[in-house]
């Protein structure tokens, strides 16, 4: 039976992505692994409102930060010892799949089947969907 490693659990703030970390908690506790948080700030959805409010990537990141620290406290209290976190910008489809599962030498990408943005899912198709489609590792995505 193969060992996940280093698991990288996407998260962005929905139910799906906590149910995703939730599940991220169970298989890293079993394998041994070490998780990575991580959010990727979709930076192309506000690039055009920050013409008129140059506080929107401050807040973007004040969110992430808040976000991550507490799943990393979460996962803390459930065990989780070797933790790493990381806050990329752009497109989370590319972000996830291509460059921060390659940084991490990821060995399976947990992920919810849904997120934050479904006007993009409706548009050009989910961010799980991509991640499956183009990570070099195992994907798991989890259902609500």
């Amino acid at each position: 039976m193969m060992e996940y490693k280093n698991i990288v659990v996407a998260v962005d703030g929905s139910k799906a992505a906590e149910n995703a970390f939730n599940k991220s908690l169970d298989i890293a506790k079993r394998n041994n692994s070490r998780l990575i948080l991580a959010h990727v700030v979709d930076s192309r959805t506000f690039a055009t409102a920050e013409a008129y409010d140059r506080s929107l990537s401050d807040r973007a990141e004040t969110y992430a930060k808040e976000l991550l620290n507490s799943y990393v406290e979460t996962a803390k209290g459930a065990g989780i010892t070797d933790l790493a976190r990381v806050i990329e910008y752009g497109s989370p489809k590319v972000k996830i799949a291509k460059e921060i599962s390659k940084t991490f030498h990821a060995d399976l990408i947990i992920c919810g089947a849904t997120g934050m943005n479904a006007v993009e899912r409706f548009l050009i198709g989910s961010v799980s969907e991509s991640i499956t489609r183009y990570a070099p590792c195992d994907v798991l995505v989890i259902r609500e």
